[in-house]
């Protein structure tokens, strides 16, 4: 299939989202149909928290069932497929030979925690070795990437590898305890913040990421190629806890520091990714990525975006969710401080 660049005049290109109701992909498709393309969205039909725009065709399967993109995909092309749902090589599989031979690029989303951990040096380029022994998510996206390179070496399959960092939008909190650590800085609680709260960390709201990768679409120099996303702000731990608390109307928060190895053991389920990523400080060159889109630049600061997170959940009562387990293991994880 022939690939032609994004932003040619009169042209727009079909592309199919493979999720397209997350946090970072719901941004991504509405990106993609302002940039004028016809966007296919395949999932389960079941987010009511991001809906789809109206001018995209929504494809329903369950993308974990043998065979069933492969069948609601069956003789259809399209110019770009993006993937947000493949986990291990297993998905990925199943997803690349229901498109084979049939898309002109295909775009899969790994992880920027696929990166050495701990850092040998900063900034993060897209050559830094992928290695981290800590998380299995990080293991199994790297798994992924393997896959694909080798499917770009052997036989000239159109991969283009993105690696997001920590992306949000208004439905997502970003600390440890999610809107747990919310509601403890509410009622005056101490909340607790891994490690000395001076590591370095870098968020990057969707909508800016979505700026940033439509126009990978359908550009050749993107294709065998890996690029990561991220915003070029570069916060500590403990000013990104500030922000949501002065979002969240907290004028002094009570943050407690407490060793990232206590917390994990106090929280095994949040245990491997804050080992695998969150404890480590890290900092992007994005100038790979800048150089193809090369017309946008961030523009949504932290700031801002914790006043968009607060006022999302705060009139979205089902995502205020306390872990009661969480609140708990912080009260004791404080009292040891």
């Amino acid at each position: 299939m022939e690939q032609r660049a994004l932003g040619r005049t009169g042209y727009d290109m079909s592309v199919l989202f493979i999720g397209g109701t997350g946090t970072i992909s719901a941004a991504c498709v509405r990106g993609a149909v302002a940039a004028g393309h016809r966007v296919t969205a395949l999932n389960r039909g079941q987010s009511a928290l991001r809906p789809l725009p109206g001018d995209v065709e929504s494809v329903q399967a369950d993308v974990r069932m043998d065979g069933a993109v492969a069948r609601v995909l069956a003789g259809r092309t399209f110019d770009v497929v993006c993937d947000f749902l493949s986990f291990t090589p297993d998905h990925l599989r199943r997803h690349i030979d229901a498109v084979k031979g049939r898309t002109g690029q295909y775009v899969f989303i790994s992880s920027a925690s696929a990166y050495q951990k701990p850092v040998a040096h900063l900034p993060i380029t897209e050559s830094t070795p992928l290695i981290n022994p800590f998380w299995q998510y990080s293991r199994e996206k790297i798994a992924c990437e393997d896959l694909l390179v080798g499917l770009v070496r052997s036989e000239g399959f159109p991969a283009t590898i993105v690696r997001p960092s920590h992306t949000y939008d208004g439905g997502m909190t970003l600390t440890t305890g999610g809107w747990t650590d919310i509601d403890r800085m509410r009622r005056g609680a101490s909340v607790i913040v891994h490690g000395d709260g001076t590591s370095l960390w870098t968020v990057t709201h969707a909508s800016d990421f979505a700026g940033w990768f439509v126009p990978l679409l359908g550009d050749r120099r993107a294709i065998g190629d890996t690029f990561h996303i991220t915003g070029d702000e570069v916060l500590t731990w403990d000013a990104i806890y500030t922000e949501l608390a002065h979002a969240a109307g907290v004028d002094q928060p009570k943050l407690v520091h407490v060793a990232s190895e206590a917390i994990a053991r106090a929280l095994p389920n949040v245990g491997d990714g804050l080992l695998g990523d969150k404890a480590h400080s890290v900092v992007f060159d994005n100038t790979k990525v800048r150089s193809i889109a090369t017309g946008y630049a961030q523009r949504v600061p932290f700031w801002r975006g914790a006043r968009e997170i607060l006022a999302f959940h705060d009139t979205h009562p089902g995502l205020q969710v306390v872990d009661r387990m969480a609140d708990r293991a912080f009260d004791l994880l404080a009292a040891d401080a």
